[in-house]
């Protein structure tokens, strides 16, 4: 079970990273690899934002999976504050991935059905926009943490 939350956490920080890295500069840039008049800032966030999606149920699942075994992991025969540690991370990549896909995702959905005046030069939308990059990128160093803490920590002995 050790191996499957460690896999399943390596790929989620994985698809994370991805996303950040390739895929957002591709759709909010096209211009760079196919000319210009493509997509405009809005529909590539709309595109963003269908990705987004399908991401979040990967998001919920494995970050449940990581907080039920984390959870469990308290029950274990393993040093204190290593299980202290681990639950604490996975608790607060649990929350943050609650709140990355039921609020900030959800109010990005709503912003972008109103249409392109309701996302672009909004003061609001702006906020929650990078708020939610911060929330994401506090979710990743989480889960990065926690990941490593169990790779490389004994495993329990129950």
């Amino acid at each position: 079970m050790r191996k499957i939350y460690l896999f399943l956490l390596a790929a989620l920080i994985g698809i994370e990273i991805a996303l950040g890295a390739f895929v957002a500069p591709m759709l909010f840039f096209p211009q760079k690899f196919i000319g210009e008049g493509v997509l405009t800032h809005f529909q590539s966030g709309v595109l963003m934002t269908q990705i987004f999606l399908k991401y979040n149920y990967v998001l919920l699942g494995v970050s449940a999976f990581a907080f039920i075994f984390d959870l469990f992991g308290l029950k274990q025969k393993e040093c204190m504050h290593v299980k202290i540690s681990a639950f604490a991370l996975s608790f607060i990549s649990f929350t943050l991935a609650l709140a990355f896909v039921f609020y900030f995702t959800e109010f990005i959905v709503q912003a972008q059905a109103i249409g392109e005046v309701a996302t672009k030069g909004n003061a609001e939308f702006d906020a929650i926009h990078a708020t939610s990059e911060l929330v994401m990128k506090l979710m990743m160093i989480a889960q990065t943490i926690l990941f490593f803490l169990r790779a490389y920590t004994k495993p329990s002995e129950v």
